[in-house]
């Protein structure tokens, strides 16, 4: 099992973390020949799941069948995180399998022992060599999990500087790190270096989400902002901009109320929505239409009705 999928399954229980109509190299505006969008079943909302993990071994025995029911859901694209390059060859094979599927390429904050002197070529090479590859991560800092925060600002420099280089937007995991990160990426933006992005997993509070709005960043609902104490996500989820935020599952993790502490799955996303829906006062369709629009103009999706 991957480190991150030890230490997120550990604390699954636990809440946790400039929008641009353009794409950057490897974005994809139409899909491929032979690789077209399942269509949403009628009547359902159009949804994105956009950050979910099905790479890994808890969905080997069953994964057509989740397959059917995220399709079932309405979930017509889904963007797959990497926490580390071991994944990437496994991850190219599911978007072979699944059409819908588009990926990131990158390290996460909790698997810095993978990063060596030539990942930034891995990554590279990796998303030079597919228009699925739509974003570098998930990249960040984990300062709940671990204090390491020196190797952890190492691989994360190199990855926000690639992204910049590619034009791709990131996919950003901060935990207990919003001091760090803003300081880390406030310059950034200063020196017209910051990438476009995710806040993935949101778990901060209102004040903090200004800030990372203030730079542009786009800010990713997850099943956290269905848990009965999680005031502050919820807050954050009524006061977001609309043109400003995605729904996930971050799948395996992080099942939503009442699923909670049971395998999350991309079909889950729908119940995201559906509290993100309530938080604001919105219809389930207002919501969908709008985080998936989102989410299409952030990772360049095939996502032609909405």
């Amino acid at each position: 099992m991957h480190s991150i999928a030890e230490a997120e399954a550990a604390t699954a229980s636990q809440p946790l973390a400039q929008p641009s109509p353009g794409m950057g190299q490897g974005g994809i505006s139409q899909a491929a020949p032979g690789n077209e969008r399942s269509p949403a079943p009628a009547n359902l909302p159009v949804l994105v799941d956009s950050h979910c993990h099905i790479v890994f071994r808890n969905f080997d025995d069953d994964l057509d069948e989740v397959a059917a029911r995220w399709r079932q859901a309405g979930v017509c694209a889904l963007v797959h995180a990497c926490v580390e390059p071991g994944e990437i060859a496994a991850i190219r094979a599911l978007a072979d399998r699944f059409p819908e599927l588009r990926y990131a390429v990158g390290v996460h904050p909790l698997d810095t022992q993978h990063w060596c002197d030539d990942t930034v070529a891995v990554l590279r090479q990796a998303a030079g060599s597919d228009p699925r590859v739509v974003a570098i991560g998930e990249l960040g800092l984990d300062l709940f999990r671990e204090r390491n925060l020196d190797r952890q600002l190492e691989a994360l420099r190199p990855q926000l500087d690639l992204a910049v280089e590619l034009g791709l937007p990131v996919i950003i995991h901060c935990r207990d790190a919003a001091e760090a990160m803003l300081a880390e990426l406030t310059p950034r933006a200063a020196q017209g270096r910051l990438p476009r992005g995710v806040m993935h997993c949101w778990g901060g509070t209102p004040e903090e989400m200004e800030a990372f709005l203030a730079l542009g960043l786009f800010i990713s609902f997850s099943g956290t902002v269905t848990f009965p104490k999680a005031e502050a996500i919820q807050a954050c989820a009524r006061l977001v901009p609309a043109d400003r935020y995605l729904v996930e599952t971050d799948c395996p993790f992080l099942a939503p109320a009442p699923r909670r502490g049971k395998r999350n799955e991309p079909a889950n996303v729908a119940t995201v929505a559906a509290k993100v829906a309530e938080l604001r006062a919105e219809s389930l369709e207002a919501v969908a239409l709008t985080s998936s629009r989102n989410a299409a103009a952030l990772f360049g999706l095939p996502l032609h009705n909405v």
